[in-house]
């Protein structure tokens, strides 16, 4: 909740300044100068339905600035709340480790897992050892590396995506950025555990589909997941960047449209507001939706794992001949 009155949101900042309001209140109160508690009561019937009002018609650009939010849970977060024991793998045994990368194995409910996802930062200080949730190869290849572990040892793989896309800089292109990412697609098709992955903030190009081909895709209800982020399609298609919100919709990027074209097996509702402001409701549903796809993925023998893996791939899409 701190991070959403430091940084609001364009659109949010009436409820923000409201809600700002309701805690002076409630602070004076508290304090015993007046009561105030017939004036808070008023103000948050009134926040609770600004709120209704707000987040009940987002279009899509504001679904994406939602997806980014600082404040959002991250990997580690929902590692934090939903897993016990959890042991960070480090390094791909090729150059390095990459910290936008996280792996490791964990118990889920008492059930021995993989965990994959990238991590962003909420301080500038973060976000640049994070490199802002963008990873390198090497991060995508210690991914590998750990999913080949699961398969060893029949661990199901847990993936949570959060990316704006793989980071495009020259030395990870001198370290074969593509080369990684086609690596992983190949990869995950064929490994002979169940998988599933949740989008949880934004799901960017390749950098996010090299940890989502899964047999379950997930998607938060303000998630996004694309092929090219808005501010890079608006700047190849209208050479103009500042086109983001033109481009945003036109991309149909958001949980519903996923959802609508078949891609996306399960929209998570979020709590009001955001998934950043109630994150223990968040970490619940996700964790409840993890489980019921996990098991239902568990009673399929393997030769009819891959194989519907296979057909939901190659599904998807329209072809004419």
């Amino acid at each position: 909740m701190a991070g959403a009155r430091t940084m609001p949101l364009e659109f949010e900042k009436p409820l923000v300044e409201l809600e700002q309001k309701i805690e002076e209140l409630r602070q004076l109160s508290e304090s015993g100068t007046m009561d105030f508690e017939s004036e808070i009561r008023k103000l948050e019937k009134k926040a609770a339905k600004l709120q209704k009002e707000i987040y009940a018609d987002l279009d899509r650009w504001q679904i994406v600035q939602l997806s980014r939010h600082s404040a959002r849970p991250f990997t580690l977060d929902y590692v934090g709340h939903l897993c016990t024991d959890f042991v960070e793998i480090h390094g791909d045994r090729r150059f390095a480790d990459d910290p936008s990368m996280i792996t490791g194995f964990a118990f889920f409910r008492n059930e021995p897992v993989c965990v994959i996802g990238h991590q962003k930062g909420r301080t500038t200080k973060e976000n640049m050892v994070r490199n802002f949730g963008m990873s390198r190869p090497e991060g995508y290849r210690k991914a590998a590396r750990v999913m080949q572990l699961a398969e060893r040892f029949g661990r199901p793989i847990l993936t949570f995506v959060d990316t704006p896309g793989a980071y495009p800089g020259i030395g990870a292109e001198e370290r074969g950025q593509a080369e990684a990412v086609a690596e992983n697609l190949e990869l995950m098709a064929g490994l002979k555990v169940p998988i599933v992955s949740v989008v949880i903030g934004e799901g960017g190009s390749g950098g996010a589909l090299a940890i989502a081909v899964a047999d379950r895709l997930l998607m938060l209800e303000y998630s996004t997941f694309s092929v090219i982020t808005p501010e890079a399609c608006s700047s190849i298609l209208y050479r103009d960047p500042g086109q983001a919100k033109k481009a945003a919709e036109s991309l149909k990027l958001t949980a519903r449209d996923l959802d609508g074209f078949g891609i996306c097996d399960e929209v998570l509702p979020e709590p009001s507001g955001g998934a950043h402001r109630d994150p223990l409701a968040i970490a619940k549903t996700v964790g409840d939706a993890l489980k019921k796809h996990l098991t239902s993925l568990q009673e399929l023998p393997l030769e009819q794992l891959l194989e519907t893996r296979f057909e939901k791939y190659r599904s998807m899409g329209e072809f004419i001949s």
